[in-house]
């Protein structure tokens, strides 16, 4: 059994397609800092550096785009979202200024629910 810990609606991928065409390849990364660091936040892709405080949860595949948006999220964020099956998603509103979505008047925002006990299991949270 394939499962995904991260995916992503169709609104956000359409965002995602606009915000690629002005500022080139993207990437996400979430944190656990205060402000808007329970958000994922968007940046040119290598802008924010990542290393082993941060964990992978996947590649977010965008029709239209040559290359996945890589999503990240530190280890500590991690540790409580971990058995989350975690959605991004876009609304209306202004997030962070540093994510690239915020000059256009939109936020990108987590949805999620829980993994079930057999989605746990494939995922060895078990």
């Amino acid at each position: 059994m394939q499962v995904e810990k991260v995916l992503l609606t169709d609104e956000a991928a359409d965002w995602l397609r606009r915000l690629t065409a002005m500022h080139g390849p993207l990437m996400f990364h979430q944190s656990g800092g205060c402000c808007d660091g329970s958000s994922p936040m968007c940046y040119p892709d290598g802008e924010f550096r990542t290393g082993s405080a941060d964990v992978h949860l996947g590649d977010l595949a965008v029709d239209g785009l040559d290359r996945p948006i890589a999503f990240w999220m530190s280890a500590n964020q991690y540790g409580y979202w971990k058995h989350t099956q975690l959605t991004v998603d876009v609304v209306k509103g202004r997030g962070s200024g540093f994510s690239v979505e915020a000059p256009e008047g939109v936020r990108f925002l987590i949805r999620s629910r829980l993994f079930t006990d057999q989605e746990s299991a494939a995922l060895g949270l078990l």
